[in-house]
């Protein structure tokens, strides 16, 4: 679901922008020009980044420290939430982002399943990250509602804003938000700090660190379409599609409204399709209101997996002849069942569930994908013919789903927590609200392979999750992903499962349909089958496992075995293969030195293994042969390899170095195989369809290493900072022939408007910084990550290895419109003469002096921390420069209460301050005179305050003159 940002102007009434030059127009249906009173701005560029520390609040910026580490008073929420806080240590960074793939690995068995990377409790100081954002809020936002929404951080997440604590949200996968509207300051600079604590976990998995998915600031009139306020369901026959519509608003203003709605949908192409208005109703004063409404369609366009035909709701608010807002939602028209019998049918057709379960990293990015990542891995999942994709075992990132609704892969659609405390309901209810217009979206799952499920407590826990949701949406099945290899089917709580799912338990579901014919079965969770890319030998010192399927043994372990059971049996929907792409942890079977999984039919870069080909060969109708392993076994010479064949031909004959070795037919979802007494040279298959060759497949025996050959998956990208492309390298030898067998350490060098972001080679033992524009070839592959800046132009790609010939690839970077986003914000650094520029305290991190020098005149202003004064955090000793002198000797200024008089020594400045204080009890300012003798006992004769100081006549704290302070110029 997307917003929109166009609507038509309101009045005063509703505390809105009344002129248009009161905020940017673009398109309503309605009228040709409007205001956009909703605005979804993209908040991911110009961040600052720190570590923290778990345990050490010295290290950890005072948060918990004493009297004055955080939650004491509302306001001054630690120092970073100045605005005059000095940040210049911090490390600018973009979003998404996650800090976990720059830390070194350790080998630590308690880090193994999660990639080996330093993060919990025993590790402190690389557990905790701060980040901070200073933006403008416009003048023109006063009165609308303003909110900061997170697609997911991982894992505890504290959020102040202006020093104010604004909210915590614990969960490291579901979207959260929070209200700013009471403490942003339109018209000024704004301080974001948000406080990521990665220590605790949710999975046992890689999961990343930090906010690694997209961060937006959204405005709104106060009379608005909810978070996630919209629903679409269709209900289809032949030539026209029923449309139920659910709106939801919310009124945040001070007075109740009379609104009505008005829905309208446009094709694919952009033309109405139908609209309808509602009737007025009253919204109350901090209340909400759903309003149903029917639309027909004619003709639809339905969403399928190979027409991706998605349909926009326009939903726009009005309230006394005024629309207040204009909300975007993007939905698709299909009908989905699922037969006991027959398995799932999608717009009455039945498709055969082929999917895969995936984690959500990397190679290159760890968890922080960008955008056009998401698109290039569900591309390599279609092209082994993969149609569907579990998100294990979370909630996904928006834009995988916009990625399959627009490319055509259905999603199992799971939530982290199973519970029905409030945050796992939160959590269940936040992702099916938030995605529950997706048509990729078929089924939504309530967990994974918690031994909770199959109890009596387990059917009460789910029974309300499953209520939960039904709230939101019903028109989906509800499942669940059960306790693996286990005759657990239908017990407990899995008996509210619309559909019953399984796990590594083909034998246990045949038997479960006989004696349950009514309940239609889909596989959650199949095919633990591991492999090394590229290798045939399983070798725990390398940490590699031989790529052959263990097809004699059950579908636990093998793709053919559980696929020939599964496409067998019409009444099985099919099911997820774990998993599609390699993932950081869980590196079974071995543990140190390797750090990621090899469950995988493709490695952690996207290059496909063998079994990719068994897939392709049964998953698809395109012709497939497939010949492996590799042709180069020195030392094995008159010894047998197994040669294998995948492919979906009729028959296939194998030669080896020209001599037949012979033809064999191919039977339905398996392979062929035959024993070749190894000599170097050539390996050769045929493959014959309807009697005529069709296809070749030859694997020889290289040379050395000769040279780099560098691929990319497109030549044109977007100029925007966010889209990516993917490079691959192959070393080859002379002849053009792709090494089984490298150690070659390739460089990357992009120049022009791109940069290497990443890279990796899919090695399960590989410790290389992901974070590198360099990385060894495994296999004979490795690859990187190249992504965009904002300009257009050529960006060339250059890679080399000692003593191979290196290659180079052009990208072409287009220039496009930017989405929506928050400007970054820095700070002015005046130029000119004399002291002229931004100078900073060298003791003290929250203060700021812009000076301007005009001959003998200085004016400017000191920020600094507190109340009041120049932006947030200015105080008594902040404010615009008065009276500012500067001569030979030195300086003079006053700002706010306090006067400064100084000398300049080169790039140092000294500065003595006399006055200021303020606070409680006028602390800071001169003592009064003595006026008498001072008694034995009794109070001082000079009627000081003791609590501010030892009393007895002294200046005591109140009277102590401030040090001097040193000040050296600064660039932000």
């Amino acid at each position: 679901m997307k917003s929109g940002v166009a609507v038509p102007a309101a009045t005063a009434l509703l505390g809105l922008p009344q002129t248009a030059a009161e905020a940017q127009t673009s398109q309503s249906p309605n009228t040709p020009m409007s205001t956009p009173l909703r605005e979804r701005q993209l908040l991911d560029f110009g961040w600052r980044f720190h570590f923290g520390h778990a345990n050490d609040s010295s290290k950890d910026f005072g948060f918990g420290a004493g009297r004055a580490g955080g939650f004491q008073k509302s306001g001054g929420f630690l120092s970073p939430s100045n605005l005059a806080f000095n940040d210049n240590d911090w490390k600018p960074v973009n979003l998404p982002h996650d800090w976990a793939i720059d830390l070194p690995f350790k080998n630590d068995p308690a880090l193994s399943s999660k990639g080996s990377y330093p993060l919990g409790r025993d590790y402190p100081e690389t557990s905790v990250g701060w980040y901070r954002r200073v933006f403008d809020v416009p003048t023109s936002d006063a009165g609308r509602r303003i909110s900061i929404e997170f697609d997911g951080s991982y894992r505890e997440t504290m959020v102040v804003f202006n020093g104010y604590y604004v909210g915590h949200h614990s969960g490291g996968y579901d979207p959260f938000s929070f209200d700013l509207t009471d403490f942003a300051l339109p018209g000024s600079p704004n301080v974001l700090l948000v406080r990521v604590d990665a220590t605790l976990s949710d999975g046992w998995f890689y999961e990343g660190a930090g906010i690694y998915r997209h961060v937006w600031l959204v405005k709104t009139a106060p009379l608005h379409v909810k978070k996630w306020g919209t629903l679409v369901t269709s209900k289809t026959q032949p030539g026209e599609a029923a449309l139920s519509i659910r709106t939801e608003v919310e009124n945040r203003g001070k007075n109740s409204f009379d609104a009505r709605i008005t829905s309208i949908i446009l094709d694919p192409a952009g033309k109405e399709a139908g609209r309808t208005t509602s009737t007025a109703s009253t919204v109350a004063v901090l209340g909400e209101r759903v309003y149903e409404q029917q639309v027909a369609v004619r003709q639809p366009a339905l969403w399928s997996l190979e027409q991706r035909s998605l349909y926009r709701l326009v939903t726009e608010v009005e309230s006394g002849g005024t629309v207040t807002d204009r909300y975007e939602t993007r939905f698709g028209i299909r009908d989905i069942r699922f037969d006991p019998d027959q398995g799932f049918f999608l717009n009455g057709k039945p498709v055969k569930v082929k999917g895969t379960c995936n984690h959500q990293d990397h190679a290159g990015v760890g968890v922080a994908l960008p955008d056009a990542l998401q698109h290039f891995r569900v591309r390599k999942l279609q092209e082994m013919g993969c149609n569907a994709m579990r998100t294990s075992h979370n909630p996904p990132t928006p834009e995988l789903l916009d990625a399959c609704d627009e490319l055509g892969m259905l999603v199992l659609d799971e939530t982290r927590m199973l519970s029905s405390n409030p945050e796992g309901i939160a959590q269940f209810e936040n992702v099916i609200r938030r995605d529950r217009n997706h048509p990729s979206v078929f089924i939504w799952s309530m967990g994974n392979e918690e031994s909770i499920s199959i109890t009596e407590t387990g059917l009460k826990i789910l029974t309300s999750m499953k209520q939960a949701a039904l709230k939101h949406d019903a028109s989906r099945p509800i499942s669940i992903a059960p306790p693996p290899a286990g005759d657990y089917m239908g017990k407990g709580g899995l008996a509210v499962c619309d559909v019953m799912g399984y796990n590594y338990a083909d034998p246990q579901a045949e038997a479960w349909h006989r004696n349950n014919p009514k309940v239609p079965i889909l596989g959650t969770e199949n095919v633990s089958a591991v492999g090394t890319r590229g290798a045939y030998v399983t070798d725990p010192t390398k940490g590699t496992v031989g790529s052959y399927d263990p097809y004699t043994t059950t579908g636990r372990a093998s793709a053919e075995g559980w696929w020939r059971f599964v496409n067998a049996r019409p009444y099985i929907s099919g099911g997820f293969v774990w998993t599609g792409f390699d993932y950081r942890g869980e590196p079974s079977p071995y543990q140190w030195p390797n750090i990621s999984s090899q469950y995988g039919a493709i490695d952690t870069c996207g290059f496909p293994k063998d079994t990719f080909f068994y897939y392709q060969a049964w998953w698809t109708k395109q012709p497939i042969l497939h010949l492996f392993p590799h042709w180069n076994w020195p030392g094995l010479e008159g010894q047998e390899i197994a040669v294998w064949v995948y492919s979906n031909l009729d028959r296939v004959e194998l030669f080896h170095n020209g001599q037949s070795l012979g033809m064999k037919d191919m039977q339905r979802d398996q392979h062929l195989a035959w024993n070749v007494k190894y000599q170097p040279g050539a390996i050769e298959v045929r493959g014959y369809k309807d009697g005529k060759q069709a296809m070749t497949a030859k694997r020889e025996t290289t040379g050395p290493a000769a040279k780099l050959v560098l691929r990319s998956d497109r030549q044109e990208i977007s100029a925007d900072g966010e889209d990516a492309v993917v490079l691959t390298v192959e070393v080859q030898d002379a002849q053009g022939r792709v090494l089984p067998i490298t150690e070659n350490e390739v460089a990357f060098k992009a120049t022009g408007p791109g940069q290497v972001i990443g890279t990796g080679n899919g090695d399960p033992t590989n410790h290389e910084p992901d974070h590198r524009s360099s990385r060894k070839a495994f296999a004979g592959l490795c690859m990187a990550i190249v992504q965009s800046t904002r300009s257009a132009g050529s960006v060339k790609v250059e890679v080399s290895s000692p003593g191979l010939t290196g290659a180079t690839a052009l990208i072409t970077s287009r220039a496009v419109k930017f989405r929506p986003q928050v400007p970054v914000w820095e700070r002015e650094v005046p130029t000119g003469t004399g002291v002229t520029g931004l100078w900073r305290p060298t003791a003290e991190a929250d203060a700021v002096y812009t000076f301007r020098q005009n001959g003998n005149t200085l004016t400017g202003s000191v920020e600094a921390a507190g109340g009041g004064g120049v932006g947030p955090g200015a105080g008594g000793a902040g404010g615009t420069i008065e009276d500012g002198k500067v001569d030979a000797s030195g300086l003079s200024f006053r700002a706010g209460n306090t006067t400064y008089t100084g000398t300049v020594n080169g790039e140092q400045i000294e500065l003595r301050r006399t006055g200021g204080g303020g606070g409680r009890g006028g602390r800071g300012g001169a003592p009064p005179a003595e006026t008498g003798p001072r008694s034995a006992i009794g109070p001082p004769p000079d009627g000081s305050d003791p609590s501010f100081g030892a009393g007895g006549g002294g200046r005591g704290r109140g009277g102590q003159a401030p040090a001097p302070l040193v000040l050296t110029r600064a660039s932000r």
